[in-house]
């Protein structure tokens, strides 16, 4: 670790978890509790729950856990000292210079290099585009419409038809083989060497909200698979969490953003003076995208392609910008296929016209339904209305839903109280069909956990939970469980913590034990000890018997082990365990 326990302490006290969380998740306050959707896997209920009087945060469905720092972590994809150093700067705590450790080194070291041969990269592409190779590839942009300034502010560069140009010039400037691989700059191949990832190319450099570029886009110049070429993931670029042109949007002065489909649909509207848009990376939108949407406008135009292709995407990633709290419009772009062919035929002034008179996501999800059925009959008209009301089952908020109602109603002339007992009745059958599922899955859950290993370790975990909930435990069995008797290194040092601090006098600090482990697995790990629960709600009666219960099976295993590493002729120390295993069950505490 960097830095000492205490400037840890101060940077995760000084960051209030659910302040650090929320730019990132849309929390909703259950309870005492904050709950939502766990950006670290997909899942439509809400499994995240956020601890504020705890200080940590914990998913029940994937598992992963810990404090604030772990989440910076894990979500930023930073080691523990990049977490702290990004956590002290946004609570204005300066921290002190400290001795390197080489691990966080070799990871900071890693990503620092990363980032620097990637700008000599960009360096060479942007001059091959302007060099006597560029003169094709220049051609076609300049047919795009681009100038001058706009191909410079983007950086536009251009690979050339060579298999090594790119690790030529590298090697070069003394960048090794293994850090160019890394990068995923370069490909190695048993029989065929190491040869260039782009060639013949436009290349796109996508550059992190900082303007250090990160990775490339790349289109290829006349015939070619695939057409369009990202680069692959390393330590500094997760296409899943980035999108391009958001360096330049996130300066925009609009409380909404564009979001298109492609690099060039960005770069023309920008030209045109739309500095507000961002593309997702080559796949479909993201709840990490949508999340990083989120920290800047609570609103977005839809300016997919309209083709196929992209209505589907479209309806996809209207659920996925509502549950990152943005309201989603879609923007009419027929009779033109994207926006770029839109700016160019139609001019700016009526894409702005097209901004202002962009339509509802429901109303566009409604009339793309609507193509799928026959509505001059009642056989069709019937199924459609089924359809529509499995979609309005979707609105969590009464009011909301009540509104939609009443405008679907009115709109294709249908009882509003028919309607409201049809949305009902689906919506009843949903919510059977979702709590099966849930019940299924937790059996299938609770049916692993009756595995001997994970029933110990849960047994460890119920323990260090019920001691954290009522320290009152602690001082009732002290002279019976040590820290050795829990079943893992891991669990050993969290309960001499939990120990320690007990016997300091202090209320044990969840938050404080965590961020003394510098994986996120760890973090995860100690959280879910902290986070164990009893299966089912107990009164006073049960939870005494089960707490007893809980801390003989400690001791059992505890005993147990201790019994295998004696030495086979140390029998008073034999006898001695064997007379505390047959005495646990008599014990009074």
């Amino acid at each position: 670790m960097f830095y000492s326990e205490e400037i840890v302490d101060e940077v995760r006290e000084k960051n209030d978890i659910v302040d650090v969380i929320s730019p990132y998740v849309r929390l909703t306050r259950r309870g005492s509790n904050y709950v939502g959707l766990c950006p670290f896997h997909s899942e439509k209920t809400p499994s995240f729950s956020v601890n504020g009087s705890k200080q940590i945060f914990h998913c029940f469905g994937c598992g992963v856990g810990g404090n604030s720092i772990s989440f910076v972590m894990k979500y930023e994809n930073l080691t523990f000292t990049e977490a702290v150093k990004q956590l002290a700067d946004k609570a204005g705590i300066k921290l002190p210079d400290v001795p390197d450790n080489p691990d966080a080194i070799k990871r900071s070291d890693l990503r620092t290099r990363l980032f620097e041969i990637y700008k000599e990269a960009a360096k060479f592409y942007y001059f091959q585009l302007r060099g006597d190779y560029g003169k094709f590839p220049m051609e076609y942009l300049k047919n795009r419409k681009l100038t001058d300034k706009t191909i410079n502010d983007f950086g536009l560069g251009y690979s050339v038809k060579s298999a090594n140009a790119l690790y030529t010039y590298l090697k070069s400037k003394g960048y090794s083989d293994e850090l160019m691989i890394k990068a995923e700059l370069v490909t190695f191949r048993e029989g065929r060497g190491i040869f260039d990832m782009f060639w013949n190319r436009v290349i796109f450099p996508i550059m992190d909200q900082n303007n250090k570029v990160i990775a490339f886009g790349g289109r290829v110049m006349g015939e070619g698979e695939p057409k369009y070429l990202n680069s692959r993931e390393t330590d500094i670029f997760n296409k899943r969490r980035n999108l391009y042109g958001l360096n330049f949007a996130k300066h925009s002065r609009k409380n909404f953003m564009l979001l298109c489909e492609g690099y060039m649909d960005v770069i023309a509207l920008h030209q045109a003076g739309f500095t507000n848009s961002v593309a997702s990376l080559g796949t479909a939108l993201t709840e990490e995208q949508a999340r990083l949407i989120g920290r800047y406008v609570k609103e977005v135009i839809i300016t997919y392609d309209s083709d196929g292709a992209g209505v589907k995407a479209a309806i996809r990633a209207i659920p996925i910008l509502k549950s990152a709290g943005i309201k989603t419009r879609i923007l009419k772009l027929a009779p033109y296929k994207d926006p770029d062919e839109l700016i160019k035929n139609a001019g700016s002034e009526e894409f702005e016209n097209r901004i202002k008179n962009a339509e509802n996501s429901f109303d566009f999800e409604l009339s793309n339904i609507e193509k799928n059925f026959d509505l001059s009959g009642p056989e069709g008209k019937t199924e459609f209305l089924n359809k529509v009301a499995e979609r309005l089952t979707e609105f969590e908020e009464e009011l909301e839903r009540e509104n939609y109602i009443a405008a679907v109603a009115g709109k294709y002339f249908v009882s509003k109280e028919a309607l409201i007992r049809l949305v009902n009745k689906i919506g009843g059958a949903k919510q059977i069909r979702e709590t099966y599922k849930e019940a299924s899955d937790r059996i299938k859950k609770d049916d692993k956990a009756k595995t001997a290993d994970e029933g110990l370790l849960k047994t460890n975990r119920l323990l260090l939970s019920l001691i954290e909930d009522n320290p009152e435990f602690y001082k009732r069995i002290k002279n019976i469980i040590s820290s050795e008797d829990f079943a893992t290194p891991l669990y050993k040092d969290v309960a001499r913590r939990i120990f320690l601090q007990m016997e300091e006098g202090r209320k044990i600090n969840a938050a404080e034990i965590i961020s003394r482990y510098e994986s996120t697995e760890d973090q995860a790990l100690v959280t879910q000890a902290f986070e164990e629960k009893f299966e089912v709600e107990l009164d006073e009666a049960e939870r005494e018997r089960a707490f007893k219960e809980v801390v003989i099976k400690v001791k059992k295993s505890g005993l147990a082990e201790e019994l295998k590493s004696i030495d086979s002729k140390d029998m008073k120390r034999f006898i001695e365990i064997t007379r505390k295993q047959s005495e646990l069950n008599k014990l009074e505490f």
